[in-house]
């Protein structure tokens, strides 16, 4: 897979730099089965998280990712590398959180972000909203995880 970002740099993208219909990809990630084992401890303590050997016997045939961990492991990405650092906000929320595959010790995500929408606020014009659809792809280009989210950017000058 191959990383394609915005033509702006991170600490000099405004709202303007948005723009729907654009698609950009992301990563990779690695995911490290002992951070699979920890995020469970502190966050997610289901068995198929936890224990390889009890994971082995169950639903999933081994130890998979919390799909927290996953959402997380794409919010680190989408901070990193889409989302200004000088113009993001806030978030109103996320839409439409799915886990499609399960995510596995060994893996390594992508990021791929399609604006779907921007529109420039009315009462707060110094600002606008962008809608994105975020997906989490595996090395073998399977959609693992996928949301909808909102992000309020500064306009540039405001």
């Amino acid at each position: 897979m191959q990383t394609s970002s915005l033509p702006t740099p991170i600490d000099d993208r405004w709202f303007e730099d948005y723009v729907a219909g654009a698609v950009y990809t992301f990563g990779p990630i690695e995911v490290a089965e002992v951070e699979i084992i920890d995020f469970a401890r502190k966050f997610d303590p289901q068995t198929m998280h936890l224990s390889p050997e009890a994971a082995a016997r169950g639903h999933f045939g081994g130890l998979i990712a919390s799909g927290w961990h996953t959402a997380g492991l794409m919010m680190r990405l989408f901070v990193e590398h889409y989302l200004s650092s000088v113009a993001s906000v806030a978030s109103p929320g996320i839409d439409e959180l799915r886990w499609l595959v399960p995510v596995r010790p060994g893996d390594s995500l992508w990021l791929r972000v399609s604006i779907l929408e921007t529109r420039r606020s009315t009462s707060r014009p110094d600002r606008g909203i962008v809608v994105s659809r975020l997906e989490a792809l595996n090395q073998r280009g399977e959609t693992v995880c996928a949301l909808r989210a909102m992000n309020l950017i500064l306009t540039r000058g405001s």
